[in-house]
């Protein structure tokens, strides 16, 4: 049994995995203290029989809190993920240090050395990460699609809050129609233009994975074929878990 958890800005993704398998998924505010809460899910947890700690984190004071909880519960020590030898088993083409380790799960969730991908994660950020082969090449990050809703919501007194859907029609005829063309149709623009530029920069054919809050929405919303993955940071780290000795 082993612990594997991703702590994003917006929300931490617990993950209990035996054999591979996801078997349980504890879903948690990054923000606030995190020590009742995790009590409560690992209340009747057997401590005893598990085996490795691994998260990837862009939240460094989440991830102190969460490891000092773990600390008082096991031996097991809590590792973040840019503490293993990634480069062991992944080509890093970019600034090791200022790569989010979630990005680098993420590519380590699908990389292969006979394919081109890339990880499309709407999150707090929206991030393109492109490997080629087993060669991770480095991204794009472009502003988050509710942070971008919440901020113009909050700047401007007379655009109300609103959830964003699918819209079939580009001239809205009201506020909120307004909006959600513009951040829907918006978006979709700036994926398929993102992807295409991407692949006329490398020369190179990707299948594209897009995983993350609002990949329901868009997955049959642009161009490019795609496919939803919403395990494949947990897959990442699953697979860098075996670094752990």
């Amino acid at each position: 049994m082993i612990i594997l958890g991703d702590i994003g800005n917006t929300e931490t993704k617990i993950c209990l995995v035996n054999k591979n398998k996801i078997i349980k998924k504890i879903l948690l505010p990054s923000k606030g203290k995190k020590f009742n809460i995790l009590d409560k899910h690992f209340k009747n947890f057997q401590f005893l029989k598990l085996q490795k700690i691994l998260f990837c984190s862009v939240v460094p004071s989440t991830f102190k809190e969460i490891k000092s909880y773990f600390a008082k519960k096991t031996k097991i020590r809590c590792f973040e993920l840019k503490e293993l030898n990634v480069r062991s088993i992944l080509k890093i083409e970019v600034n090791y240090k200022q790569v989010g380790s979630d990005r680098l799960a993420n590519a380590l969730g699908v990389s292969s050395k006979n394919k081109n991908f890339i990880i499309l994660d709407f999150g707090t950020a929206t991030t393109f990460d492109i490997l080629i082969g087993n060669n991770y090449k480095g991204g794009i990050i472009s502003p988050g699609i509710r942070l971008s809703l919440n901020t113009l919501s909050d700047k401007a007194t007379l655009i109300p809050k609103i959830n964003l859907k699918k819209i079939s029609k580009i001239i809205g005829k009201d506020t909120k129609t307004a909006v959600r063309s513009g951040f829907f149709w918006g978006y979709a623009g700036l994926i398929d233009n993102i992807l295409n530029l991407i692949k006329k920069e490398t020369k190179k054919s990707f299948k594209v994975i897009i995983t993350g809050g609002f990949s329901e929405l868009f997955k049959n919303s642009v161009k490019t074929k795609t496919k939803q993955d919403l395990d494949v940071t947990i897959n990442g780290l699953n697979r860098a878990s075996k670094l752990i000795k």
